[in-house]
């Protein structure tokens, strides 16, 4: 066979295993959509209103499992070129700007937007100072440090953007991001009953500690109506910031971690880094807060939003590989651990002072 007749068959094949990969991830999304309806309705004849372990749980089990099952039959690099995670997680993180509305985070406690910037920069800082005594990487640190401090996975992938990280630390911090938010989501309200913390309180210290949002409206929904919505609104605070975050790091990467000695840095070359679909996020964002986008439109987007974060999550399992993520050692584990452990205390803290003792 000659190097002119391979290329094409190399082409058709990849183009085959794209169109499969696609209608087996399509096929899992529809599964992880009845199982979570499913799910759901066991919850609610228990007397819970909504589904505290939430899809993403559901989805990236799910693609663990066929990734065990697809390297085992060493059919993993056929279905490869159709496992978009970080595609399905862009158009999931701006269709996710329907839930973000300015005014109703005002309206509805002007305490969860101080907290989520006090959580914010403060555990960010926190992370990036830990994790350079550890000596990770810049691009590893960043990426950490902007999941743990605003919203796990949909942060980690805007970060990402912004510093060029690699496709193994985006990986390695969405599976960290995952395995540590379903037992705070559960350990959380029982934690938060056992202290006998106000709702609003309880609802504060979700919001400002937990990374993903499902996550937090599941702690939230454990604890009450009133937990749900105050953690809510603290992290719609903070995923408010996800464009600010961006700009930061973008910028910083380019003016301090990798600018040469002779190389002026310039607005176009910020621009170039910028993640462009952080934009379109923010621009939802500001549509719903003005009233162009409808309610009607606001729950169709939400249900295309559910559709790709569950298509994205089953991919992080279906691409995760162990192997790669051993390969980085304890001590980005170590960082993770001790800054989610500070995140905790400080959302606690954060959360009594505002809507504890000033009642915001």
């Amino acid at each position: 066979m000659t190097t002119a007749t391979a290329a094409p068959e190399k082409q058709s094949s990849k183009t085959t295993g794209l169109l499969v990969g696609l209608v087996l991830i399509l096929a899992f999304v529809f599964l992880i959509a009845e199982l979570d309806a499913g799910i759901s309705s066991w919850f609610k004849s228990m007397g819970v209103d909504k589904n505290p372990f939430e899809y993403p749980l559901t989805a990236a089990i799910l693609g663990l499992i066929v990734n065990f099952v697809l390297r085992m039959t060493n059919t993993h690099d056929f279905i490869a070129p159709a496992i978009k995670t970080e595609l399905f997680l862009k158009i999931g993180l701006v269709l996710m700007g329907v839930r973000i509305a300015f005014g109703e985070i005002l309206a509805k406690g002007f305490g969860g937007l101080i907290q989520g910037v006090i959580m914010v920069s403060s555990v960010f800082f926190f992370t990036w100072w830990l994790a350079t005594k550890f000596n990770l990487g810049e691009t590893l640190k960043a990426v950490m440090a902007t999941a743990i401090s605003i919203c796990g996975v949909s942060a980690a992938i805007a970060a990402a953007g912004s510093v060029l990280a690699k496709k193994e630390e985006i990986t390695y911090i969405t599976a960290l991001v995952i395995i540590t938010a379903l037992p705070l989501m559960v350990l959380m309200p029982y934690l938060a009953a056992a202290m006998n913390l106000s709702p609003s309180v309880a609802g504060g210290w979700f919001g400002g500690n937990i990374d993903t949002t499902a996550a937090v409206v599941g702690a939230g929904t454990i604890y009450g109506p009133e937990a749900q919505q105050v953690a809510a609104v603290v992290k719609m605070a903070q995923n408010v910031l996800i464009g600010v975050a961006a700009f930061l790091l973008a910028l910083y990467f380019v003016v301090v971690v990798e600018r040469k000695p002779e190389e002026r840095p310039s607005a176009s070359i910020i621009w170039r880094r910028f993640p462009k679909f952080v934009l379109a996020f923010m621009l939802v964002s500001i549509l719903v807060s003005i009233g162009l986008i409808s309610a009607d439109a606001s729950k169709a987007i939400q249900a295309w939003n559910k559709w790709f974060f569950a298509a994205a999550f089953f991919c992080i399992g279906l691409e995760l590989s162990f192997k790669e993520i051993g390969k980085m050692g304890w001590p980005p584990i170590i960082v993770y651990i001790i800054a989610t452990v500070f995140n905790t205390v400080l959302a606690l803290i954060v959360s009594y002072i505002i809507f504890g003792l000033l009642g915001l």
